[in-house]
């Protein structure tokens, strides 16, 4: 893919966006990608290159009378203190809500979505595709199966229109994905709804794994061929089709390859946004150097997390192929679904170890990051009984603290590493060790999380975007952006597990 799902955008490309993310006037570099052009793009150009070179001239003041929106960066939304986390989420959720985008404005990066949906809050504006799922068993919880099927209605609509679910629905994320959840989300519409909605559903989880499986665009993006104790098998990686700066961090990005020859910019690039596809941006998992985010190399791996979703996606279409007698279907996805819970086995998981590792495709071996992608195989139910118990019990040695589960056993500063927990893995973890009737550390990773929420938000007033679990007086940090209060999937998780 070319810049071309960028360039008819003034707020994405060309040289008024670089010199406002060069000059640092907003302190987030996504505020300038989320505003609206207010007139003619072309002639707010022109003004540029008139006005630009003059005495008196204001980079910001000329933005804000040619751009409008969005709201402050970083601004939570306020509400009234409640007696509980439960009753604060139940209030936040309407505020987090979004009616369908009937009135898009001209030159805003928004992709319309046709039913509601669901922000995660503060300066994520935009539906993000992993989170949502998270999001969706909170509003299940809480009384919103409709609003969960509009969120599925809506990815449906992304696979049709765009080919895949972006990474949100921005145009600037179109050249990315994010962990392919879609199936798992649609067979939760199909338990709320009914199996009759198998139907409508069906054709668009198909069309998402034929973009994972570079079916509809390039040979050897996200489908890598591997060499296995049975031969050569197609696995799955994250990637991203323009390896550029990101538009939402291009100020940030730009620095970070200052240091690089310029031949080898392209592949940094592209590393850092197939780090953000994965949903873990970032972490040390992507690291050559354990310590060096500039050593990312993304796309040498095959994830464990992402080759165990598309390895469910493959069992829910024999399934549902299955069920409406579409016999050959069903045959070939039983037969893709087990040639790669084989690979998986082979390749991600260490007998001496007793643990599920991501695998490095240049050096074939596994990498020796410690992290929850482990638990993704127990979620799916694709591990083994001993599998279960010998990951259980090193999460209870290595990963289990305090406040729930870190993420990873290194501390590296990046914010999907320790000393951080994240709501979606505490959900995966519980639920996973309960499916291999692992309950007593399921309940013990349950209590404790939703301990430090509780205790977070009696401190704050507020849901926060992650948690510091090994210092319960610290807030969680790392990342590119100051820690974000709203917060989808915090809140989703925090509802379901209170049900449970």
């Amino acid at each position: 893919m070319d810049n071309s799902h960028v360039r008819p955008y003034i707020q994405l490309s060309g040289e008024l966006f670089e010199a406002v993310q060069k000059a640092r006037i907003f302190s987030d570099s996504k505020h300038f990608v989320d505003m609206t052009p207010v007139g003619d793009p072309e002639d707010i150009k022109r003004m540029y290159q008139e006005e630009k070179d003059e005495p008196d001239f204001d980079l910001k003041e000329f933005v804000n009378r040619h751009f409008s929106g969005p709201s402050s960066s970083g601004e939570g939304v306020q509400i009234e203190q409640k007696a509980s986390c439960r009753d604060h989420i139940r209030e936040l959720w309407p505020s987090l809500f979004r009616s369908p985008d009937s009135g898009v404005k001209p030159g805003s990066t928004l992709l319309p979505l046709p039913k509601p949906y669901v922000v995660p809050g503060g300066r994520f504006r935009e539906i993000y595709y992993w989170d949502s799922y998270f999001t969706a068993q909170g509003l299940n919880a809480d009384g919103y199966p409709d609003m969960v099927l509009a969120m599925a209605e809506n990815f449906r609509h992304l696979i049709n229109t765009t080919g895949h679910i972006p990474n949100g629905n921005r145009a600037y994320y179109l050249s990315r994905s994010q962990p392919p959840f879609f199936a798992p989300m649609a067979d939760m519409v199909v338990t709320l709804h009914g199996s009759e909605k198998i139907r409508s559903f069906l054709p668009a989880v198909e069309k998402e794994y034929m973009f994972w499986m570079d079916e509809t665009g390039g040979t050897g993006r996200r489908s890598v061929k591997v060499e296995t104790e049975s031969g050569p098998v197609t696995l799955n990686r994250y990637w991203d089709d323009f390896p550029a700066p990101r538009e939402e961090s291009w100020y940030e990005d730009m620095k970070l390859a200052e240091d690089f020859p310029t031949d080898q910019r392209e592949k940094l690039f592209r590393n850092i946004r197939a780090a953000c596809e994965s949903g873990w941006d970032f972490s040390s998992r992507w690291f050559a150097d354990v310590m060096n985010l500039s050593s990312m190399e993304t796309t040498n791996i095959l994830p464990v997390d992402l080759n165990s979703l598309i390895w469910y996606m493959e069992e829910k279409l024999a399934d549902w192929y299955r069920v409406e007698g579409e016999t050959e279907k069903a045959q070939k996805y039983t037969r893709l679904a087990a040639i790669r819970k084989s690979a998986i086995q082979d390749l991600m998981w260490s007998d001496e170890k007793g643990f599920f590792f991501d695998y490095r495709i240049d050096e074939r071996e596994m990498t020796d990051i410690w992290s929850l992608a482990a638990v993704y195989p127990l979620y799916f139910g694709m591990a083994e009984k001993y599998q279960a118990e010998s990951v259980a019990s090193h999460l209870e040695n290595k990963f289990l603290k305090d406040g729930g589960l870190i993420t990873t056993t290194v501390e590296t500063g990046q914010q999907w590493d320790s000393p951080n927990g994240w709501a979606p893995l505490q959900w995966m973890a519980y639920k996973g060790l309960q499916r291999y009737g692992l309950n007593d550390l399921a309940l013990t990773i349950r209590s404790r999380w939703m301990k430090l929420n509780k205790s977070v938000y009696l401190r704050t007033g507020k849901m926060v975007e992650k948690y510091n679990v090994e210092d319960l007086s610290k807030k969680g940090g790392g990342g590119e952006y100051p820690l974000q209060d709203g917060f989808g999937w915090s809140n989703g998780v925090y509802s379901a597990l209170a049900i449970e």
